[in-house]
């Protein structure tokens, strides 16, 4: 795991966003072709705005994106659908050349069988994650699974989970926050060729720390990234202060 921390958010995306061009134009460079995975939520913010500022320098009519996960029951025009942010903050400025997302009203099992037919088709070069303060990566929130295979998966979103969508400003209230979603697998995501993590703020210092230094378990999901032989971890002075010993 490769690990670099940066003084302020801004700094973490303008790296995360030089690795992400890296990587997708090394594949496209190769295959002719890019896949990747994009994550959603405040922690991108920084990130997804310094990547469409540079989308001169990818041929995005090249590539194919899914997106890690969606609310079920939560219509696109909801200020928390992540179909949304994705449209308003990625899609509608980089364009890229096939999009999947995720349908949150249509039936979930049904949603899912669809889009594990579509991504079985795929390898997928570059997985673009956060870390969510409970620790998860995507929705699958502790514990996690992380025997399944299935590429997606209905999930129960916990109350750590749900009071971080509050917090972050997406809902009016707790009891508005939705209690299930559509979650991309930790097995589907460490499938990836290569996962680059983007993970500012103080909020998720614990989460980090849990990551990097507990044991690797479903308790802390995101400990699974450790299995993997290729993530590009981006941190601030902020969500790394609690580590023991820093890069």
């Amino acid at each position: 795991m490769n690990i670099e921390i940066f003084k302020t958010r801004e700094a973490l995306g303008r790296a995360a966003a030089e690795t992400a061009i890296g990587l997708l134009s090394a594949a496209i460079d190769k295959k002719g072709k890019a896949a990747f995975i994009a994550a959603t939520g405040a922690s991108q913010f920084e990130f997804l705005q310094a990547l469409a500022d540079r989308k001169e320098e990818v041929d995005w009519s090249k590539t194919t994106m899914f997106h890690l996960d969606e609310y079920i029951g939560l219509p696109e025009t909801h200020p928390a659908s992540f179909r949304g942010y994705l449209r308003k903050r990625l899609i509608s400025k980089v364009n890229p050349g096939k999009v999947f997302l995720i349908d949150a009203e249509a039936d979930p099992v049904k949603e899912c069988e669809r889009l594990n037919k579509l991504i079985g088709g795929y390898e997928i070069d570059a997985a673009f994650t956060g870390i969510g303060e409970n620790g998860h990566i995507a929705f699958n929130d502790p514990p996690a699974d992380f025997k399944t295979t299935d590429p997606y998966i209905v999930v129960d979103l916990d109350e750590r989970c749900r009071k971080q969508q509050l917090g972050e400003g997406w809902f009016p209230s707790f009891e508005a926050v939705p209690t299930r979603a559509i979650s991309m697998s930790v097995d589907r995501i460490l499938k990836s060729r290569t996962i680059l993590c983007v993970v500012p703020g103080l909020v998720k210092a614990e989460a980090v720390r849990n990551c990097l230094e507990k044991e690797i378990s479903p308790r802390y999901p995101a400990s699974c990234l450790r299995k993997h032989p290729d993530v590009r971890l981006f941190l601030d002075e902020e969500s790394s202060s609690l580590l023991k010993h820093k890069p």
